[in-house]
């Protein structure tokens, strides 16, 4: 093995347990951001559209979290679309119209 291979050998012993954290925390953060909640107070996207399908039975169409307010549009199994507003701190619901 000439001096270069024995480096490179060298190098990748070292970052392999880099790379392995780093993938660790790359899995970590994507399944924080999977949840939808932006704290760890929040209720996650999922519990919001179960108490949204408590109040209106149907098929959500959109969700969206801004100001620690999460809101939900459901069509419902009679036609119409309905929008629920939770707060996401809490899980109360604060208008449905």
């Amino acid at each position: 093995m000439n001096r270069w291979q024995e480096i490179l050998v060298i190098v990748m012993l070292m970052t392999g347990p880099i790379t392995q954290a780093m993938a660790g925390w790359q899995s970590s953060a994507s399944n924080y951001y999977r949840t939808g909640s932006n704290s760890l107070t929040d209720i996650t996207e999922q519990k919001a559209i179960a108490i949204a399908q408590q109040h209106f039975k149907g098929r959500v169409l959109a969700i969206n979290h801004d100001d620690n307010i999460y809101r939900i549009k459901i069509l419902s199994n009679q036609g119409t679309i309905h929008t629920i507003l939770i707060n996401a701190r809490d899980g109360s619901v604060i208008s449905t119209h």
